[in-house]
């Protein structure tokens, strides 16, 4: 197999407040107005992908409070805030600002009352508000920090989107990967990364990418670097695309080599504890690399809609058994009459 050890690492071990701020502005395009001083954002740190909703320790129970961790308000915080007298509110509110809060985030158009927001201010404490509902904005959140101290891992192949399925060509150096990855974007399919495939595990799923100094760029031995984009143009190249099949190129060897001929036997590769269906492909002459790469696309395609040939097949075999038993003669054909087939 060839992703047998490998080591992952997260994508950050700490983001900073003003990095946070800045991409989620930017990247997943949340309204964000701050309420205190914009001031040291970027020496404050998040340290972890949870998030938190601290009513418990605004009523007091700060045994537990997970204060490292991102901060969000939504209305039931808020209200319960609103419901009581000015003192007992800085009191409530005392209970969190004694902590070096990271951020913290008030959603639905929520807002604090100035003497609050004082407190905070004091404590170098950031605060921002959004008018999104708390359910989609800690999805977006949570997608998004998630993200960003996902595991990876770079290894070495060709990442193809091939009919929409996203196929990793693996193999030793120089058995033709690139090639394989070049014929396929000629005849319309779509370039994800060559030679270097960064994966990151995401929501339990593998997605891949370019790193930034190779991405659209391929390398052909014997003709040098090619720019991918600029030859087929915008179409022919992905950013990026999950991983749903690893395709092993190997040299036939008769003797050591055991190829599967039925496909009833589904070998997976486990890549930082997801199994992914591995194909070993052993690479003769005239076979062709690239047709058989769209087949095992199209093939994934109808098994994932609920028809696999090989099952298909081995019933038919089992139903022809149990209904006749072989008599050694010529097979029945599959038509009963040749029609006429004159031109």
């Amino acid at each position: 197999m060839p992703f047998g050890n490998i080591d992952a690492i997260p994508r950050n071990d700490k983001l900073s407040v003003a990095y946070i701020i800045e991409r989620l502005r930017k990247s997943v395009q949340i309204e964000l107005n701050a309420f205190v001083t914009e001031r040291n954002l970027d020496q404050r740190y998040v340290t972890e992908a949870d998030l938190h909703r601290p009513g418990l320790a605004l009523a007091g129970f700060v045994k537990l409070f997970t204060h490292q961790r991102i901060q969000v308000f939504g209305n039931t915080e808020s209200r319960y805030l609103k419901s009581l007298s000015p003192r007992e509110q800085e009191e409530a509110f005392q209970n969190l600002v004694q902590f070096d809060i990271p951020v913290l985030f008030l959603t639905h158009g929520n807002t604090l009352p100035q003497h609050l927001l004082d407190m905070a201010e004091e404590a170098e404490i950031p605060i921002y508000g959004t008018p999104i509902e708390s359910s989609p904005f800690l999805q977006m959140l949570r997608d998004f920090i998630e993200d960003q101290f996902a595991l990876q891992t770079m290894v070495h192949g060709s990442m193809v989107d091939v009919y929409g399925i996203g196929i990793l060509i693996a193999g030793q150096s120089g058995i033709g990967k690139s090639e394989v990855a070049l014929d396929l974007v000629e005849r319309g399919h779509r370039l994800v990364s060559d030679d270097a495939v960064i994966l990151t595990k995401k929501n339990n799923i593998l997605m891949t990418s370019a790193t930034e100094m190779n991405k659209h760029f391929m390398e052909i031995r014997g003709l040098g670097i090619i720019d991918i984009m600029s030859m087929f143009g915008v179409r022919a190249i992905r950013y990026q695309k999950r991983l749903e099949v690893v395709l092993e190129l190997s040299l036939w060897d008769e003797e050591s080599q055991d190829i599967e001929r039925t496909g009833l036997n589904r070998e997976v590769t486990n890549i930082m504890g997801i199994d992914i269906p591995l194909i070993n492909l052993p690479i003769t002459p005239g076979k062709n690399i690239t047709v058989i790469a769209e087949v095992i696309a199209m093939n994934y395609l109808l098994r994932h809609y609920g028809y696999d040939a090989a099952e298909a097949f081995q019933e038919k075999v089992k139903r022809h058994i149990a209904e006749k038993k072989q008599t050694g003669a010529m097979p029945e054909q599959a038509v009963d009459y040749f029609e006429g087939d004159i031109e």
